[in-house]
């Protein structure tokens, strides 16, 4: 039987939980894993299932810290796949004002509950949504190059709310598709791109969870006996990808970030 014991400094800081996995947990958490692959090796947006079905299927802020290796074993692959069409100038920009937001979520994590934090997070989102598609609007109705992409106050605020969404809740996917998606990256360079920047961004949050006993050794444990999921849907996505055109994928990755907004306040 698999076990995990989760240390929680959040609220009781000598709680130690142990969470026995029944055949439903198992099935829901792999699962899980496979969309986290499949979101990694290409297909927009649909990891982001996987926050739903991990804190259904384990305590909220334990499914953060299991979560999070299953997320690196797959951007490893993705990385290994898309590794050559990555545009490093958009990593490097977005990449300072989101490690403040990861500083901004390690400090307020034990202080603001899984409820506000998701519902915040999630307003944000589709308020970033509701100005990209007006954005957009105007942009039909005007003459001139659209440069609020590549503004650095639009920089900076998707980086620090996404450094906030994934140190708090592994959701920081639609929060960055919406900078790099409004950039107007290519299909290939937006899956390169995204691919190297989370695997750099996750990497960067593994002491910080450790340091607030979110991920331990048992936890680490439990999410390597999924691993094999994420890296068989990151292996199966690329054959996917290729069949899928530069219009549908953009429309896949908007559906999925409202989706995200949405689940994250409901």
């Amino acid at each position: 039987m698999l076990l995990i014991g989760l240390h929680s400094q959040l609220k009781d800081d000598d709680l130690l939980r142990m969470v026995d996995l029944e055949i439903w947990q198992y099935v829901m958490i792999a699962f899980g894993a496979f969309l986290v692959g499949l979101g990694k090796g290409g297909l927009p947006g649909i990891g982001n299932l996987t926050v739903v079905l991990m804190a259904i299927a384990l305590p909220a802020r334990a499914s953060v810290g299991v979560l999070l290796p299953i997320l690196i074993s797959a951007d490893i692959i993705a990385v290994m796949v898309y590794r050559r069409h990555a545009l490093w100038s958009y990593i490097f920009k977005l990449a300072a004002p989101m490690f403040v937001g990861l500083v901004l979520g390690y400090l307020v994590f034990s202080r603001v509950n899984d409820g506000q934090v998701r519902i915040l997070i999630g307003v944000i989102l589709l308020t970033m949504t509701g100005v990209h598609f007006l954005r957009k609007w105007m942009r039909r109705h005007s003459e001139g190059e659209d440069k609020l992409p590549q503004h650095p106050v639009f920089i900076g605020l998707t980086g620090i709310i996404g450094g906030f969404a994934t140190m708090v809740a592994n959701a920081a996917g639609p929060v960055a598709a919406l900078y790099f998606i409004a950039s107007g990256l290519p299909k290939y360079a937006y899956i390169g791109t995204v691919a190297w920047f989370f695997l750099i961004v996750n990497i960067v949050k593994i002491p910080f969870m450790m340091d607030l006993g979110i991920i331990d050794l048992e936890s680490v444990k439990l999410s390597a006996s999924f691993m094999i999921y994420a890296v068989l849907g990151a292996a199966t996505a690329p054959f996917i990808v290729k069949r899928i055109n530069q219009k549908v994928f953009e429309i896949l990755i908007w559906v999925f970030i409202v989706f995200g907004g949405l689940k994250l306040i409901i």
